[in-house]
């Protein structure tokens, strides 16, 4: 499916832009930036995958880590919004990944 590819390879640039950013940049807000679209694309995933659970926060590991989190949570939403019903939901996490990538650059 193209959506779900576009949507990692999306998710996958940006994880790489935010592990090559120095850390005053970092610091500056696009760690900031990135964590909360992770957390955002986890919540979703853990929604999908254990409805009825109140899905744990991604915790802040540090600004050296974002681009990992990020990385992760979008091969975790792709990885479970697999029903065409999901579309809509792949829709919105590739316009979030979008907006961050304009905000960290």
């Amino acid at each position: 499916m193209p959506e779900r590819t576009d949507l990692i390879a999306a998710v996958e640039r940006l994880a790489g832009r935010l592990r090559s950013l120095p850390q005053r940049r970092l610091q500056a807000g696009a760690a900031a930036t990135g964590l909360e679209l992770a957390r955002w694309l986890d919540r979703e995933a853990q929604l999908l995958e254990f409805p009825g659970r109140e899905p744990y926060v991604m915790p802040d590991d540090g600004v050296h880590v974002v681009g990992d989190q990020l990385a992760l949570a979008g091969r975790e939403l792709v990885a479970v919004a697999v029903l065409p019903e999901h579309g809509g939901l792949l829709a919105e996490a590739r316009e979030r990944v979008a907006r961050a990538a304009r905000a960290v650059d």
